[in-house]
This record gives structure tokens, C-alpha cells and sequence, in this order.
């Protein structure tokens, strides 16, 4: 900072304020700055202007899986959300283990940021108390409810019956549900929350859920729905209709229905859930539900914010849902990105 200040004939305070967007810095002098600073190469030292501000500039994202498209794509919304504040993030991939669930609530990463966002994938509501930490913290997800901290999630249950709901109406009865958890399972996952929206729509139909047509077991991927299809025709079952509880089990089983001989959507129509970029790019391409992905991302970044400059205040916490759509594409006989309409909330 003492060679840019030098070089641009400036103090080092006026190198501060420009590299912190001051506005009380004049435009000439600030591209004057910005020039040297280019031409030095120079970066500021986050921790050292950690020690003195007792802030970093950086948040925290623990998620599950990179290699799931779903946290991928809300890792970069999450990005773009932070840059937008000024922020920078961290991220720490928890490969959904316990141990590294706790790790991220308690170890030294924390010393880096001012603030994380979490999504939990073990760790369940029996350890709703682990929320409990001096640090600034936003959950999402669905596995922890009544928490301490601020915590932004979806409506699963209700896009989950829009989904099917979508399906009755282009005439579908023999749904299939693919990727349900096993009856075991927590409550409140995303699985559970998911097939109660699919029982509740066929209900409100007037149609009584066949237990033969839920697929149930697995991992969230591709293999997973192109094994539930698979099994389902391998045992012979009617089927007119596939709702894959993410999109990555959803093209499975549009390779499998491929496989099959059954064409989409003219024997069986196939939904899909997240809204993932490559659902667009399938043949046919997939529709989905859109559960405003980009909505939470700058929600849980907005309320964590809120969070680190009241470091220390208490207040109660808050839980946001975000809006959803149903984006409907060739699966299920619509071409391009019609959406139902707006964001149901």
C-alpha cells in the first residue's frame, strides 16, 4: 500500500478509501489509484485488514456435494449474491458426513469469514442446539426446523403437489415417484416433504396412491433414476407418468424410458425438480419445478449480512421460503421455457 500510495502521489488513506469504494475519493484520483494498483499487482491483505476492521469481507457456504448440480449451481447464485454486497466466499464441502457437518460449525474456517451459510445434510433435527454459536449464521435446507438461526428453505410440499398436479392436467393417472426415502427416514427431509405433496395431489384427484409406483431408495442421481424406471418396467407396472424428486433422477429416467422404447412425453410424461441448467439441454428437455434457487441464495446472503452488522445483538429468527414455478418443457409436451406463470408462494 505504501508503493501505490507513493507511485499515485497520494496518502496511503486515499489507497484505503479507494480500495474500500469510498465515496469521498474524486474520480481522477480513484483511477489514478486503481491504475498503480493494476500496474503493482497489488492485493490487500485480508487478514491483516481482518485484525484491524474485525471483519474479512468473506462468508462462509457449507454444502453437501459440489458434484451434485443442485449446490453447484446455488454456490454460484450464492456468489453472485455475495460480489453484489461486496463480499467474497468461502466454500467447504461437507460430503454430507456428520463429523464434517460439526467440523464446519466448529472449526477453524470460522476464523476466515464473517458469517456462513449452512445446508446440513446429517445432521437432523435432534441437534437443532449445535445452531447455537457466537458466529453469524443462515441454515438452509429442510433438516433442521425451530432453530435459533435465521433459516431460508423452500416449499417443498406444495411445488412437490404442483408438480404432480401439472401431470394430472395433461391427462396423467398412474404416477410414478421416483427417489423416495425409505419409511425411516427423517420426516422433514427433502425426500419426505416432497412425496407428501405427491400423495396430497393425487388425494385431491380422487386417486389412490399405488405403493407399487414408489420407487423408493438410493442416492439422488442419475443411476438411481434410470434403476427405478428400469424396475418399474421390469416388473411390468402401468405407468403414464414418472415425478423425479430432483432433476438428476429425472434424466435417468429419461435414459432408461429411452431404452425402454416408451417415448416422452407421448407414453409417459416425466417432471423433474430443482430447475437445473442441464434439464434445458436434454431430449426432450425437462420440465421442472423452479424453486427459486436464485431467491434464496440472495435472501440467506441479505439476511446474514443483516446478521454480522448486528454481531452480538439478539433478535429472533427469522425463516423465509422462497417462491416457485413449475417450468414446463418438452417431458411433458410444452417446447422451450413456459412457466405456469409467476412464483406461487
Amino acid at each position: 500500500m505504501h508503493d501505490v500510495a507513493r507511485m499515485a502521489g497520494v496518502s496511503i488513506k486515499t489507497v484505503s478509501n479507494v480500495i474500500n469504494d469510498n465515496p469521498k475519493v474524486g474520480p481522477e484520483t480513484r483511477s489514478r489509484v486503481r491504475r498503480v494498483i493494476d500496474e503493482l499487482g497489488y492485493r490487500p491483505n485480508l487478514s491483516a485488514r481482518g485484525l484491524r476492521s474485525g471483519k474479512t469481507g468473506v462468508i462462509g457456504l457449507a454444502v453437501p456435494s459440489l458434484r451434485e448440480n443442485y449446490f453447484a449451481e446455488l454456490a454460484d447464485s450464492v456468489i453472485r449474491a455475495a460480489a453484489r454486497q461486496g463480499l467474497r466466499v468461502l466454500i467447504e464441502q461437507t460430503n454430507g458426513e456428520r463429523k464434517l457437518e460439526l467440523a464446519a460449525l466448529s472449526g477453524g474456517s470460522l476464523r476466515f469469514v464473517d458469517g456462513m451459510l449452512f445446508s446440513p445434510a446429517d445432521l437432523g433435527q435432534e441437534d437443532v442446539d449445535v445452531l447455537t454459536m457466537e458466529e453469524p449464521l443462515v441454515l438452509l435446507g429442510e433438516r433442521i426446523f425451530g432453530g435459533p438461526t435465521d433459516h431460508v428453505t423452500m416449499h417443498n410440499t406444495s411445488s412437490a403437489r404442483a408438480a404432480v398436479e401439472h401431470l394430472l392436467e395433461i391427462g396423467r393417472s398412474r404416477i410414478a415417484l421416483v427417489g423416495a426415502s425409505h419409511a425411516s427416514d427423517d420426516a422433514a427431509s427433502s425426500a419426505s416433504l416432497r412425496e407428501r405433496g405427491y400423495h396430497q395431489a393425487l388425494a385431491a384427484a380422487g386417486i389412490e396412491s399405488d405403493p407399487e409406483l414408489v420407487v423408493r431408495g438410493g442416492s439422488w442421481g442419475r443411476d438411481t433414476g434410470a434403476a427405478a424406471v428400469r424396475d418399474l418396467c421390469r416388473r411390468g407396472e402401468r405407468f403414464d407418468a414418472v415425478f423425479a424428486l430432483n432433476d438428476t433422477l429425472g434424466l435417468g429416467a429419461l435414459r432408461a424410458l429411452a431404452e425402454a422404447g416408451l417415448s416422452v412425453p407421448g407414453d409417459v410424461a416425466v417432471i423433474g425438480f430443482d430447475n437445473i441448467d442441464e434439464g434445458r439441454f436434454s431430449l426432450p428437455s425437462l420440465t421442472s419445478v423452479d424453486p427459486g434457487r436464485d431467491e434464496i441464495a440472495e435472501t440467506a446472503v441479505n439476511l446474514l449480512v443483516e446478521r454480522i452488522a448486528e454481531k452480538g445483538q439478539h433478535s429472533e429468527p427469522r425463516t423465509v421460503k422462497a417462491g416457485f414455478r413449475i417450468i414446463r418443457r418438452e417431458s411433458t409436451g410444452f417446447r422451450g421455457d413456459d412457466d405456469d406463470g409467476g412464483p406461487d408462494t
